[in-house]
């Protein structure tokens, strides 16, 4: 019996094609130089099903088609210099509702100082937006997924776990016929999933400091960012339980501790930055951006969480496209 997609889940067929397109290493963009810079390029492909819970509005819609390709420009340490958005609609939709996307879309580039140059419009089944950021960093300062060294400290921006318990919240309302959630904590929590902040200036400094080793961002979550930078860099990595920085709003969905630290490790859709960061240069990146420290890197190729004295081998699960929610890869 022949494999098929669900059987081998995203990374696994990412690991077959790039083998026959011969790209040997992966990173959140693709890039090219340019003179003493490189051109930095991605694409993020979204679905109405599979990407949106049914509550989303349009403009939060258009805002997380641009968002989740900014991140990834930020995950490199660029400047986005713009986007192209090719668009499917379903011949039914609603004019407004078009128009609702395109603004979402417009105004989250306007935020980061860049803009939709222009794409594509065509009928489809199921809303479908695909994007993709074009930006550029110098050359000696562009931030890849392998790097790390033995003895370097693990970083994260922002908090954990918000964008998962988000959605939990979304689609509960959902379950409830509901179109609108009362709570604002809990609108706050929907907010960070719909309306995610790519941390461009927080990468561009961490860029610019000289002293991060690795980058990526956490997009499926912070367990496959670990699994995924230990794979390039051929490293591990120890994290402390105790460190990671959960979103406080959390607790307002979370059944426990345990499921708030789930929620942080293998939910996806936070769109901070997972960076490694010289031991000896820890100070002066502080001073760049706001982060925590949560662990250290290994020189054995494992992912270990660490709490109360106790060591425990993670799971590499979390956010993965053609395969159930949550399961490991």
């Amino acid at each position: 019996m022949r494999d098929r997609c669900s059987d081998l889940g995203e990374r696994e067929l990412v690991r077959r094609i790039t083998g026959i397109l011969e790209i040997w290493e992966r990173d959140d963009c693709a890039m090219v130089e340019d003179g003493d810079k490189y051109l930095v390029w991605t694409t993020d492909i979204l679905h109405r099903r599979a990407d949106f819970p049914g509550i989303a509005t349009g403009w939060q819609i258009g805002w997380m088609a641009v968002a989740v390709n900014l991140s990834d420009v930020a995950a490199m340490g660029a400047v986005p210099i713009g986007l192209l958005i090719a668009a499917g609609m379903p011949p039914e939709t609603e004019v407004t509702f078009v128009e609702e996307i395109f603004r979402g879309m417009k105004d989250c580039a306007g935020s980061y100082a860049t803009g939709v140059l222009g794409g594509d419009l065509d009928s489809i089944e199921e809303l479908t937006l695909s994007g993709t950021a074009l930006g550029w960093v110098e050359r000696d300062l562009i931030l890849r997924r392998r790097g790390a060294r033995p003895g370097d400290l693990l970083c994260t921006t922002g908090t954990l776990g918000s964008a998962g318990s988000g959605l939990r919240v979304a689609l509960e309302a959902e379950g409830r016929g509901e179109r609108a959630v009362d709570d604002p904590d809990l609108r706050a929590l929907m907010r960070r999933l719909l309306e995610p902040s790519p941390r461009l200036e927080e990468g561009r400094a961490l860029a610019l400091s000289g002293a991060v080793t690795s980058m990526m961002d956490n997009s499926d979550g912070l367990a496959l960012s670990l699994f995924d930078l230990s794979e390039a860099g051929g490293v591990g990595f120890l994290v402390q339980e105790e460190r990671i920085p959960i979103d406080p709003l959390v607790s307002k969905v979370a059944e426990d501790g345990d499921d708030a630290i789930d929620l942080a490790l293998y939910s996806g859709g936070d769109f901070e930055l997972v960076f490694t960061v010289r031991q000896n240069r820890i100070d002066e990146v502080s001073r760049a951006c706001d982060l925590t420290v949560i662990g250290t890197v290994l020189e054995e190729r494992k992912v270990l969480m660490e709490a109360a004295g106790a060591r425990r081998r993670l799971e590499p699960r979390g956010y993965e496209h053609m395969r159930p929610p949550g399961s490991a890869v």
